[in-house]
């Protein structure tokens, strides 16, 4: 028996997950790095920076830097800075934003139901605790080894 393993069911899911938003983005005429920064800072508003943004979900500072020139020109999001630090730029969805969220979120539900179609509670409930698992462990490797 071959042996599975993390890395064998990215690429189709990664592709699976871009052929299914494409057509989101494509109404809205945004790219898929733009639509991920928006539905980033809906789903985790605290992290409301564009380092935060980058380092998190590991993408290129200048790609988030060109995402979010093209959210602010598109009036998705509005910059504001902080009055004890100027330089720290903090980034906040507008209601224009609202419709492609709603839309992101219902899309990203549906592919999760895709994904997991044909599992019963039970699985779903394991690979939801073993996902939760991998992840403490990358966070505690990475913890340890970056310091």
């Amino acid at each position: 028996m071959v042996s599975m393993t993390v890395r064998d069911i990215q690429p189709p899911l990664r592709t699976l997950y871009a052929l299914y938003i494409e057509p989101l983005c494509q109404k809205y005429g945004i790219t898929r790095t733009e639509f991920d920064i928006l539905l980033f800072l809906a789903n985790n508003p605290k992290f409301d920076t564009a380092a935060k943004i980058s380092n998190i979900r590991y993408l290129a500072k200048s790609h988030v830097s060109t995402s979010l020139k093209s959210l602010e020109k598109s009036g998705y999001i509005v910059k504001s800075s902080e009055e004890s630090d100027k330089r720290r730029i903090h980034l906040c969805l507008t209601e224009k934003a609202n419709v492609i969220v709603a839309e992101g979120r219902k899309k990203q539900y549906d592919f999760t139901n895709i994904v997991m179609d044909g599992f019963n509670a039970e699985e779903k409930s394991l690979i939801h605790s073993y996902i939760l698992r991998m992840k403490s462990n990358i966070e505690k490797y990475l913890e340890e080894h970056m310091q």
